[in-house]
């Protein structure tokens, strides 16, 4: 006896086997059941939904011998027909092969005969949209009117591609993709029904690459099947699919927390030996970050994460900045790996950028500085006594007022908003270590703390002492006036100085008096 593969073994014959389409099979119990049936239906969705699967279901209950009914007996002779494929009153046309109108005409002239045995002539036309222009034309006014012993049901994988005229006279179900999970249960009920071991981390990382198609998953089952002898298991499934566990990304996400690149590197290159798909692992570590980057964002209120101890731990130790940095570079470079010189190369660089780019810790700055320190330390006596008379002199920079405050600005090394925020400060006082600058109301948006803590520690940085540095809103109009003011201020000034030399000039003047000239605009070079 010849094998028949999963998908067709398994194929629903009633509506309770139809998986993950809820809401399709109540829109037609509920039609059927009351009566109410449209002579047109549209099935749109993704490949291995169930498209075809549901109209011929629905073919079978509006043809089956004890009535119109949402539970088809199964055992009538119309039922057995429909599910042997060889009945004469149920039409299956592939449109991709019948694009041209004669074969539409043809098809169509037929419509007004009545069925040969059963209640209706029902047309199943799959792939609809490979219909040529014409086709649909001769088929709209039949589409539009049909005798009441004729229905229609259309499936396609692209809706966008018919004619409106076509979707205003069907009724559209619009089939979505299946989740994970029902796919992993669904093939787990059918192993055990056929008496087949399996793990079910197999199963789930077979349903995670069957993008939600129910017939990919179950193709994929056939394959991992035979790949393991008869028996479904994790390892089997991975190399088949090129995949990695969860655990490995988990490891090499670890690394880059810690900033481990030897560990990093090797772990990547040991597992190189083993030709893994390399666009697959960058997509796992897509999933694995969004799954950290829930719960940094959400806690453990998705209950569907909250027994994912990797996960919550992994959440802890990468920082959320460097989760999304990660996210990022493994986007763009799964992208970019087609183009790398080798896909292994690829996908190193990957990680050797997410590992110079992530965020540095306070420790392995203090390390890095301590390694400066040492250096320091080597160098000869008088580039010692050297290095000491500059720290010194930095150390006594005086900030007495905002006019030393705006030279201590000028020499920090900061950019963005923490650059602003001194730039529109005002200095208050320097009591002891105690910093106190204001700003004004409209600029208070500038306090942001990750704005204060890098003026803090740069500002520290620079007078060679720790400082802790408090901002506020200042109350009233100051005197004083911020760096970005003053800025203004002399700019405005040295225009106004510019424009006042040009109309004193001889040469304006003479212009002026012998044409009329009247001066509008001076641009001042800078």
């Amino acid at each position: 006896m010849s094998y028949e593969v999963l998908a067709r073994k398994w194929r629903p014959t009633s509506f309770d086997e139809v998986i993950g389409q809820s809401h399709i099979l109540r829109a037609l119990v509920n039609a059927l059941d009351s009566g109410r049936m449209h002579h047109a239906y549209l099935f749109s969705g993704t490949r291995g939904v169930g498209k075809t699967t549901l109209a011929r279901v629905l073919a079978r209950a509006l043809n089956c011998e004890r009535g119109v009914t949402s539970k088809p007996c199964g055992s009538c002779g119309s039922c057995r027909e429909i599910d042997g494929g060889h009945s004469v009153d149920l039409v299956e046309v592939d449109a991709a092969s019948r694009t041209k109108v004669e074969e539409t005409r043809d098809l169509l002239d037929n419509v007004q005969y009545l069925p040969s045995s059963s209640r209706y002539k029902i047309y199943l036309i799959d792939e609809v949209h490979m219909f040529s222009n014409h086709s649909f034309n001769a088929l709209l006014k039949t589409l539009e009117e049909p005798p009441p012993h004729v229905k229609f049901l259309l499936a396609t994988t692209d809706p966008k591609k018919l004619p409106v005229t076509v979707l205003s006279r069907c009724l559209q179900l619009n089939l979505s993709k299946v989740e994970k999970t029902e796919i992993s249960d669904y093939l787990a009920k059918i192993l055990n029904l056929e008496g087949i071991p399996f793990e079910e981390d197999g199963l789930v990382t077979i349903a995670k690459n069957a993008g939600g198609s129910v017939r990919d998953a179950l193709s994929l089952l056939d394959q991992a099947i035979a790949h393991g002898a008869g028996a479904v298991k994790t390892d089997n499934v991975l190399a088949m699919l090129g995949a990695v566990d969860q655990s490995y990304i988990i490891s090499l996400l670890k690394c880059l927390a810690d900033g481990d690149g030897h560990n990093l590197i090797k772990a990547s290159r040991a597992f190189g030996a083993f030709a893994p798909d390399y666009s697959s692992v960058l997509t796992d570590m897509l999933s694995v970050l969004v799954r950290v980057a829930t719960v940094q964002a959400l806690g453990l209120a998705n209950q569907k994460i909250e027994s994912d101890a990797e996960i919550i731990e992994l959440a802890r130790e990468v920082s959320a900045e460097d989760c999304q940095l990660f996210y990022q570079i493994a986007l763009v470079g799964r992208k970019d790996l087609e183009i790398t010189p080798d896909p292994e190369s690829g996908f190193e660089m990957n990680l050797l950028r997410m590992l110079a780019f992530r965020k540095k810790d306070f420790s392995e700055v203090t390390n890095q500085l301590e390694e400066k320190s040492t250096e320091v330390v080597s160098k000869k006596k008088s580039e010692q006594l050297a290095d000491q008379a500059q720290i010194e002199a930095v150390t006594e920079v005086a900030l007495c007022s905002n006019e030393d405050w705006h030279a201590v600005v000028n020499s920090l090394d900061i950019n963005g908003l923490a650059r602003e925020l001194a730039r529109h400060a005002i200095f208050v006082e320097l009591d002891q270590n105690s910093l106190k600058l204001s700003v004004a109301s409209k600029h208070d948006k500038l306090m942001q703390k990750r704005a204060v803590d890098t003026l803090e520690q740069q500002v520290s940085s620079y007078l060679g002492q720790g400082v802790t540095l408090s901002v506020t809103v200042a109350e009233g109009d100051s005197l004083a006036l911020s760096l970005s003011e003053q800025t203004l201020a002399n700019e405005l000034e040295a225009q106004r100085t510019a424009e006042k030399k040009a109309r004193e000039d001889p040469t304006v003047v003479a212009l002026s008096e012998k044409f009329g000239a009247v001066m509008t605009t001076v641009s001042r070079k800078t």
